[in-house]
């Protein structure tokens, strides 16, 4: 009787510890997870980017825009050609959600045209990090490869930096410029004006803007398109004597980044396309660009 009496106690008993050792658990678990410090919490995922599809890239210039940038396109008379002008030529695309790009090449009585654009959407991998957070990383990198110079100080902020760094006066009243910029001489007209006519008259065939790009069109950072941006300006011979500008216009808005390469060699030796043209051209494209990506 005994020990009939003896094994339910037995059996309650261990219900009971069974019982607190699952409680015990349940409440450590609890207390686990509500702890924001513990490394096995799942993080919230980083938001996407805004971007999800790219545009046709051919199409995104318009043609009036084409025949600003590319005057050639009008002088070929085949009509079929010309067409064909207008449409460009893709560039090789293995996802077109991720990167495509067109190209237009048009040869002119004066100049040989070149015009590039290209768009790149950025997708982080990293579920910690926002594809906006990816691209801007990247845009980062190609501005360092860009290697644009320290911005140019000019005017009366040149003078005063001009006085305090060495001591010296200033040539002009609104200071010395750095770096080569125009400085005003006796005629109003600027320093750089009046070497390169000196030049000129020594050489027929040389240009005021031959060996440099003038200092307020140096390549340098944008503030007034996409996120960020950036300008690049280079000039250079390929053979000859005939000079060949690129003006390049790159931007980041959101998770897309496009770039814009816009080229001009001239037909005539001596000649150099003009700094201050080809990239308001390139700017304006950028920012038509960029207004119906934001569309």
């Amino acid at each position: 009787m005994q020990r009939k009496a003896y094994v339910p106690g037995v059996a309650a008993l261990l219900a009971a510890v069974l019982a607190g050792c699952t409680g015990g658990s349940g409440d450590g678990a609890t207390a686990d997870d509500s702890n924001p410090g513990q490394p096995g919490v799942a993080t919230e995922a980083a938001e996407p980017g805004k971007y999800r599809t790219l545009p046709e890239p051919c199409g995104a210039v318009g043609d009036k825009s084409l025949g600003a940038l590319l005057p050639g396109l009008e002088e070929i008379a085949d009509e079929e050609q010309r067409a064909k002008a207008y449409a460009g030529e893709p560039t090789l695309a293995y996802d077109t959600d991720r990167k495509v790009g067109c190209r237009w090449k048009v040869e002119s009585a004066d100049a040989t045209n070149h015009l590039f654009v290209d768009f790149e959407r950025v997708v982080s991998y990293d579920t910690a990090v926002s594809d906006d957070s990816e691209a801007e990383e990247l845009f980062a990198k190609q501005v360092e490869a860009a290697d644009l110079p320290e911005p140019v100080v000019t005017d009366s902020a040149s003078g005063s930096t001009s006085e305090s760094g060495s001591g010296s006066p200033s040539p002009s009243s609104s200071g010395a410029p750095a770096s080569g910029a125009a400085s005003d001489g006796p005629s109003g007209t600027s320093s750089s004006s009046a070497s390169g006519s000196a030049s000129s008259s020594a050489d027929p065939s040389s240009s005021p803007s031959a060996d440099a790009t003038p200092a307020d069109l140096q390549p340098r950072l944008l503030d007034d398109l996409g996120d960020e941006a950036f300008v690049d300006d280079t000039l250079s011979s390929s053979g000859s004597t005939a000079k060949r500008r690129t003006v390049t216009v790159a931007f980041r808005t959101s998770n897309v980044m496009v770039t814009i390469e816009y080229a001009e060699q001239s037909a005539m030796l001596g000649v150099v396309p003009d700094s201050e043209e080809m990239q308001d051209m390139a700017r304006k494209l950028a920012s038509q660009l960029a207004d119906s990506l934001s569309g």
